[in-house]
């Protein structure tokens, strides 16, 4: 348990910094508090497994490809590539900003997909794999609001202080009546978001999808066209992931 528990604080420190061209072993050893000649060890057998990749030439390590291949099979069990991914393609093409595929995580939602357009120079980026508290940002107050109460409520009792459960519930009703959640300059100044969240053939809340953008522009009425086409295509994923097709 104990080699789990290191080998997958080293994943969190490589993925983090996924950016980079890699993280030296004492870069590694100090963010994790272990040991040089344990942290060695430790990556020489995540290296055998594909979990870790080592640059000949730099001597630095990065996340190896195994993630990415399991991460794929993930995709397949949500009916991704054929349900999903073709509406957030078309609602990007139709509104040229960010589009995003949130997926709750216990207390948290991970961004798992970003499309961006390709007309648009101007754009909001958050990188793909982030996690984010349930409590922030559109995408995942639509989800919170869209869930049972007693399960949205044990959530935010463990995220907030207890004075501020009652106004924040009040918020999520206010989501519920009219459909979508939107949040402004909340997790980034100058941002705004809209989202709504969305179910599987059972009912059970997947995900959500959410539009970033730049809120100096935004009018009323582009605010208004974005709303609806975010409203349509969580609609539209959810009739998908319905369907016995």
């Amino acid at each position: 348990m104990q080699s789990i528990t290191r080998a997958m604080s080293v994943a969190k420190v490589l993925a983090m910094n996924a950016n980079e061209k890699g993280i030296s072993i004492s870069e590694l050893s100090k963010q994790c508090e272990l040991p040089l000649s344990t942290m060695h060890r430790l990556l020489q057998a995540m290296i055998k497994q594909s979990m870790v990749e080592q640059d000949e030439q730099s001597k630095l390590y990065r996340l190896g490809m195994v993630w990415l291949e399991y991460g794929l099979k993930v995709y397949d069990t949500i009916d991704y590539v054929s349900k999903i991914r073709p509406e957030l393609e078309r609602l990007c093409r139709e509104i040229e900003e960010s589009v995003y595929l949130s997926k709750p995580i216990g207390t948290e939602a991970m961004i798992v997909e970003r499309i961006d357009s390709e007309n648009n120079p101007i754009r909001i980026y958050d990188q793909l794999g982030v996690r984010i508290p349930m409590h922030i940002g559109a995408a995942n107050k639509s989800m919170l609001a869209a869930m049972p109460r007693p399960q949205s409520e044990n959530m935010l009792a463990q995220l907030l202080p207890a004075e501020k459960i009652p106004e924040f519930l009040q918020t999520l009703d206010q989501i519920t009546k009219q459909g979508y959640a939107s949040s402004h300059s909340e997790r980034t100044e100058g941002t705004s978001s809209i989202a709504v969240s969305i179910k599987d053939s059972l009912g059970q809340i997947i995900g959500a999808v959410s539009v970033g953008v730049v809120s100096f522009n935004l009018t009323e009425e582009r605010l208004a066209f974005l709303t609806n086409k975010v409203i349509e295509t969580g609609n539209n994923i959810s009739l998908r992931l319905r369907s016995t097709n």
